[in-house]
């Protein structure tokens, strides 16, 4: 391993503390923070407490503990589910969503709009080259946006309100639904 790429490492880690340095805003810690933006980033499918953990890359029972947290500040709900009454969906509350309008790594997200002159194309192919790795090594679930999914198809139903289809789920997807991140993805070039 070379000592640039190394060095790369440590600044990713000190870029993740500092980027959640002070993001105490609104009484939430950093696991609150991850779950909120992970919860308006998921589809239907995938606003459960088992896919945020997953995606979290944490323990079951932490995410439970977090997930009580949002709902008693108000920024979170949970419902039995409409597909599986077994399982339980998780959705942001309209206070969530306005707390979210506040996120703290939106800074960072400035600065890296500066940073890349308004262009962050090749840095971010390059940090998602990196997460890819970091998944497969660590055996974990790829996530993924819904349109670039190999069991997506696009208007499969043009007049509909959910044009979309997921052959894999047989459900209808929206046009939002199709740029959210979902459990079940499959890379178009795993196909």
């Amino acid at each position: 391993m070379s000592s640039a790429a190394l060095e790369t490492a440590y600044l990713i880690g000190r870029l993740d503390r500092l980027a959640r340095s002070g993001v105490n805003v609104a009484g939430l810690n950093p696991a609150q923070w991850e779950a909120l933006r992970y919860l308006s980033r998921a589809n239907r499918f995938s606003r459960t407490p088992a896919a945020l953990a997953d995606y979290a890359g944490s323990t079951r029972g932490t995410i439970s503990q977090t997930l009580i947290a949002l709902e008693q500040k108000g920024l979170a709900s949970r419902q039995a589910s409409r597909r599986d009454g077994r399982s339980v969906e998780l959705a942001l509350t309209r206070r969530g969503e306005a707390v979210l309008r506040n996120d703290p790594l939106k800074r960072l997200a400035g600065d890296i709009a500066v940073a890349t002159g308004g262009d962050p194309g090749a840095l971010l192919a390059t940090l998602q080259a990196i997460l890819s790795a970091t998944i497969a090594r660590n055996d974990g679930r790829a996530f993924g946006i819904c349109r670039t999914c190999r069991y997506f198809r696009c208007n499969a139903e043009p007049t509909s309100a959910s044009p979309h289809h997921c052959s894999l789920l047989d459900e209808p997807l929206s046009d939002a639904d199709s740029g959210a991140i979902c459990q079940e993805h499959d890379d178009e070039a795993a196909a």
